[in-house]
């Protein structure tokens, strides 16, 4: 047996057992189901390539050849299906988000293997030389290559952005877990895209396949010693291909290679040019990962400020950073998350914690981590007790302070609340976050990169970062507490008009309830009754219309529309009011983009304003004031009071009609902003009202 058999089934065999251990542990785990599967499939491959090494005549090998492309069609689908949900705590979105990427890749296998196989390679396509069987690709077989080749880099793209979202001991707990997986997909990137370029199948490529299997299945194992589990959550955004890095080494690649291809063909062939090929790629790989090492990244750091008399940190840079970082957080999770992460990459500390002070001022609950789990967390909770050692401890010096040195109570409890991962990490600092005499809460810091000590300059840093977050958790408070007054204020506020409503409503039915016994027998009392209740009933189906159309989204499809002619229309329906005279002057207008239904309720409530405010006249008029439409209302009823048009006008649930809801206007002002317009208002008691309404018309 040669050294390619060999290799062909020993990695076949590893990533059998990787598989079926996998399988063992998954139960309704998905990532951990997809990375069985996608095992499974890598041993199904190498299998099938030992079994075809065995035998170099041509159609053996092209029966053989028919078996390898099923199977290297199957391997992208759950390995994409796990690139989207290992380690991410909110994998059922990317999932239902890459629905149709993911259908695509597990269909592939079937449509390779009853419509594309036969078609990708010719039976008389087939080459032997050089003690090896080449296939050459028809265009069937490049399309299918080429599409093998974007799922790839679909699962290097997925695996870097779950890599660069991880931070602190998360991301050291997945580094091995994604590096081996990343090592399979990048040879196979390589075999690919010489595939490709060469319109060929060579199966001396083979042997780094099964070395690739080979590395990683050890990398893997790493990772499994280390975390003992595939469970870790971390939680990237949807947008993974913005900012890929993967994506940029790839384009930088395949150009490269794409170029070296026409100058060797042009100088006459180069035999060693795929091992060149996998030279570019594997420098690239390893730029790739040095650009990503905290290690590194620290190292440079301290070196230019150890060497070239330059600060540890720019802080001009860590403070915009920071700042831009945890400025649009409102919410108190989403800031403190916010919070550890920008500490983490400032500091290149694995471990970050953030505890906050509860309510009662005499508890420690956990805020935000990178490393402690929620479970963990509150294992590790300090009891009230202790809590009240730490919070007196932090009253009393509220400067950041290194807890290995200190062997009082309150840093026993810091230590317990922020264990020593790695145990080489350097020292634990503690970072009070008081504003005052008051102490909101605590940053706990450990396991730095490389275990490097933290200086007088981190120190600094730590306490300007200390006061910072201890502004924006009060701002984020008092945030909060501002938007629980404005509700409770709106609540309030609807209530009173429910109950109104309805106190109104309930007192007529009680007083026909009660004269019901001495009136049954009169048959006017009945009708009145029954109109009474159909009115009631009526009173509170419009209340709760009203309502309802102030609590929906307001969307609006505007088209083009003669405003004139809308006019027009809404006034007829007016034309049985005697006692209510409109008048109209409507001047031509381009036709305006208007949703017509929308606007019409905006006239109708202007022309209802008007009556119920006592006018017995109303204007209306439309004509062009530049770039803009105006319609100008203008009425003689009782006026406006100064204080209600600045204050109350366009805020919901605030009238000065008898019987009104103050919803109309509020409702009328964002249906004229949806179209792009404005509203303003001219009033005084007694003297009438204007209202004008702008809409855009382009230029004049």
């Amino acid at each position: 047996m040669n050294l390619e058999i060999l290799m062909d089934l020993g990695s076949a065999a590893l990533a059998l057992l990787l598989a079926i251990g996998a399988a063992v542990r998954a139960r309704r785990s998905i990532d951990r189901w997809a990375f069985a599967l996608g095992m499974a499939m890598v041993a199904a491959d190498r299998l099938v390539s030992g079994l075809m090494a065995r035998d170099l005549s041509a159609h053996a090998a092209y029966q053989w050849q028919m078996w390898r492309l099923t199977a290297l069609s199957a391997i992208p689908g759950p390995w994409l299906l796990f690139s989207l949900s290992y380690a991410r705590g909110n994998a059922r979105s990317f999932i239902s988000h890459w629905k149709f990427p993911l259908a695509f890749a597990f269909v592939l296998p079937l449509l390779a293997t009853f419509v594309l196989n036969a078609r990708a390679i010719g039976s008389t396509d087939v080459e032997v030389a050089s003690s090896a069987v080449f296939f050459h690709l028809t265009l069937v077989g490049s399309v299918l290559f080429l599409s093998l080749l974007a799922l790839d880099i679909l699962v290097l793209v997925n695996l870097e952005h779950t890599f660069r979202s991880a931070v602190g001991t998360a991301r050291w707990r997945i580094k091995f877990m994604l590096l081996g997986t990343a090592i399979l997909f990048l040879v196979r990137l390589f075999i690919t895209s010489q595939t490709l370029l060469f319109s060929s199948i060579d199966p001396r490529l083979d042997i780094l396949n099964s070395g690739a299997v080979v590395v990683a299945g050890l990398l893997i194992l790493r990772s499994l010693f280390r975390t003992k589990h595939l469970k870790v959550d971390v939680h990237p955004s949807r947008s993974v291909l913005q900012g890929s890095f993967t994506v940029l080494l790839v384009g930088i690649y395949l150009t490269l290679v794409g170029v070296l291809a026409k100058v060797v063909a042009y100088l006459g062939g180069d035999a060693s040019f795929a091992l060149k090929a996998l030279v570019v790629l594997l420098l690239l790989v390893a730029l790739g990962i040095l650009l990503q090492s905290d290690r590194l990244r620290m190292a440079m750091s301290r070196f230019i400020s150890r060497h070239f008399q330059r600060p540890m940190h720019d802080y001009r840079t860590v403070w915009r950073k920071f700042t831009e970082g945890t400025a649009s957080q409102v919410e108190q999770g989403e800031y403190s998350r916010a919070v550890v992460k920008q500490v983490t990459d400032i500091f290149q500390t694995l471990s970050v914690t953030l505890w906050i002070v509860g309510d009662r001022r005499e508890d420690l609950t956990l805020a935000a981590s990178t490393g402690l789990s929620e479970r963990q967390a509150r294992e590790l909770q300090p009891d009230p007790a202790e809590a009240a050692t730490v919070l007196a401890r932090l009253r009393e010096h509220p400067e950041p302070v290194d807890i290995e040195e200190q062997a009082d109570d309150w840093a026993t409890v810091l230590r317990r609340c922020h264990p020593d991962e790695f145990h080489k990490g350097g020292t634990r600092v503690c970072v009070p976050i008081t504003t005052g005499p008051e102490v909101l809460g605590l940053l706990l810091l450990g396991d730095r990169v490389s275990g490097a000590a933290f200086t007088l300059q981190d120190f600094d840093l730590l306490k300007s970062i200390g006061d910072q977050v201890a502004s924006g958790l009060l701002n984020v408070r008092l945030s909060q507490r501002l938007l629980q007054a404005r509700e409770h204020e709106a609540f309030q506020t609807m209530a009173t008009f429910f109950v109104h409503d309805l106190k109104n409503a309930a007192s007529t039915l009680n007083l026909m309830l009660q004269n019901l016994p001495d009136h049954f027998d009169d048959p006017a009392f009945r009708e009145d009754a029954l109109r009474g209740v159909g009115k009631s009933v009526a009173h509170i189906n419009h209340l709760i219309s009203r309502l309802g159309e102030l609590r929906s989204e307001l969307s609006i499809r505007p088209a083009e529309c003669d405003l004139g002619d809308l006019v027009r229309s809404v006034v007829t329906t007016f034309a049985a009011d005697k006692d209510y005279l409109i008048e109209t002057r409507l001047d031509p207008l381009p036709r305006l983009a208007l949703d017509r239904d929308q606007f019409a309720k905006v006239i109708t409530n202007l022309v209802l304003n008007a009556r119920e405010a006592g006018a017995t006249r109303l204007q209306l008029s439309v004509s062009r004031a530049g770039v803009w439409g105006q319609l100008a209302a203008t009425d003689n009823g009782s006026g406006i009071s100064p204080e209600f048009m600045a204050r109350s006008l366009f805020r919901p649930f605030q009238t000065t009609k008898k019987n009104g809801l103050g919803i109309g206007m509020f409702q009328s002002k964002m249906i004229i902003e949806a179209h792009g317009g404005r509203i303003s208002v001219e009033s005084a008691p007694g003297q009438g009202t204007t209202f004008r309404i702008h809409l855009p018309i382009g230029p004049a």
